[in-house]
């Protein structure tokens, strides 16, 4: 192997275990980054959904869907 690719300058199994050891520790560092990116989206969210009036909680959907659903049932029954 090249000088380049001896990440810590060690030389040997030490070596194996110090680019094992270090490429761990750095895939860790970026799951660590990407589930704090995802709460941090969400705690976003949430605070998105607080900051909205209580009135807007209890309102019922804009377009009720299962309304849909069931009316199509009912006429495929009557059929």
């Amino acid at each position: 192997m090249s000088d380049k690719d001896d990440i810590l300058g060690l030389a040997g199994q030490t070596r194996i275990f110090g680019d094992i050891t270090f490429l761990m520790l750095k895939g860790a560092g970026y799951a660590a980054a990407l589930l704090i990116g995802i709460w941090f989206l969400i705690s976003v969210l949430a605070w998105i959904g607080r900051a909205l009036p209580d009135e807007s909680r209890d309102t019922p959907d804009p377009i009720n869907r299962s309304d849909v659903v069931i009316e199509e049932v009912l006429e495929t029954r009557a059929v």
